[in-house]
């Protein structure tokens, strides 16, 4: 009786899991590209000027293939885009690599800058330094900060600042295609990316009077103005979760704030193995919640019954059948596991809609909840304890932790 009404929980919650992501995936549109090729110089002579902004620190792997990907994803010239890459002080190849880039490409919308060391007695986390230096470098009444295992799509920029500009936005927020090429990736990244999708639909961030926000840091296109107006990445320059903080800011001078699905104009792959998976999540789950570990623990609870609870169920109900038989309890138990795992499998088909990411091994999605979960757990144990609390080598527990 017990695992009946625990499964009948279970299949509640999802249910109305569901329903908040299809509700995210309809307000949160899909933006289309615009096809820059077919414009002429004249319409572009309305277009304001655009500065591509990309922090790079150790993206040998990456750094080569996004700068291609920006530059070869629109027609707009020099006049109207610039693209500035900014070495943060890298200690691998990358700064030879764009040097490479650069002599080979010879584009003159193409801005190197070798990032400078962090001021002595500041305090500066992750890439804030790098994008402060690329942002006072650029003159572009739009800035498009990306990350470097973001890939531009043809028509991306354009589409971007017509819609930044039609309906007056000040920060649009793109939540990309999920690109996953590992067993890890699978099991993780789409469960967490439909989590967030959810969060960035609740009534409290929809609402321009309350300061709640959230952001995804990979795809954010800033109007100058309002980048100003709050201080940009040099008033959150300790922040862990610079996204987030940088969001909330702009609700609280009453600025406006749009999220969109950019499936269709970039994609991204954020982590490509288990160590830099495990590393990246553990960063800032937590302080993108604003350190608020009731958040946290629903996060788990959540996780474990959506994705878990139900084949924990199924598991327990066939070895039960086989060796005493099932009672008509079981028989119902059965029935909501199965109903449940039909839901599972139905959202994941709506997250491939939403991210372009096949439902690929959605059925260890049991596994998927459980390493969310740890990895929740994990992000409050290392930020407020600063073991293990780093990115790619840099120890983060020097910032503080503020609120």
């Amino acid at each position: 009786m017990l695992l009946a009404l625990l499964l009948c929980s279970s299949l509640i919650t999802l249910a109305a899991y569901v329903a908040q992501f299809r509700a995210a995936i309809a307000a949160i549109e899909q933006l289309q590209p615009v096809e820059d090729s077919a414009i002429d110089e004249q319409s572009l002579t309305v277009t304001p000027v655009v500065s591509v902004i990309v922090p790079a620190y150790n993206e040998v792997a990456n750094i080569q293939d996004c700068i291609t990907s920006v530059l070869d994803s629109t027609a707009l010239s020099q006049h109207y885009l610039e693209v500035w890459v900014v070495d943060d002080q890298s200690t691998d190849d990358t700064w030879a690599i764009l040097e490479a880039l650069q002599q080979q490409r010879q584009d003159a919308r193409l801005h190197l800058l070798s990032g400078l060391p962090r001021p002595e007695g500041e305090l500066w986390t992750g890439k804030n330094w790098a994008c402060t230096q690329g942002a006072e470098k650029s003159r572009g009444e739009f800035l498009l900060f990306i990350d470097a295992d973001v890939r531009l799509k043809p028509g991306a920029i354009v589409a971007a600042i017509q819609l930044a500009q039609t309906e007056n936005i000040d920060l649009l927020n793109g939540i990309p295609q999920v690109v996953c090429g590992s067993l890890i990736e699978w099991l993780v990244q789409p469960l967490i990316f439909i989590s967030m999708v959810i969060s960035f639909n609740q009534p409290a961030v929809r609402d321009p009077k309350q300061e709640i926000a959230y952001a995804a840091g990979p795809f954010l296109l800033f109007r100058r103005s309002a980048y100003d107006q709050v201080g940009g990445h040099r008033a959150v320059a300790q922040e862990v979760a610079e996204d987030v903080a940088l969001a909330r800011a702009l609700k609280r001078q009453q600025l406006t704030l749009q999220y969109r699905l950019v499936a269709n104009l970039a994609s991204l792959r954020m982590y490509t193995s288990w160590a830099t998976l495990w590393e990246g999540w553990t960063k800032v789950l937590y302080v993108g919640a604003w350190r608020n570990a009731w958040l946290m623990l629903l996060l788990v609870v959540l996780m474990f019954s959506l994705y878990t609870l139900p084949w924990l169920g199924l598991v327990f109900l066939l070895i039960k059948g086989l060796v005493a038989g099932w009672s008509s309890v079981d028989r119902v138990s059965m029935g909501l596991v199965l109903l449940s795992l039909g839901l599972q499998y139905y959202l994941r088909q709506q997250a491939s809609r939403a991210f372009h990411c096949p439902s690929k091994y959605w059925w260890l999605q049991s596994v998927g909840g459980l390493l969310v979960g740890v990895m929740a757990i994990a992000s409050v144990i290392k930020t407020e304890t600063g073991w293990g609390w780093t990115w790619r080598g840099r120890a983060l527990s020097n910032y503080p932790k503020t609120r």
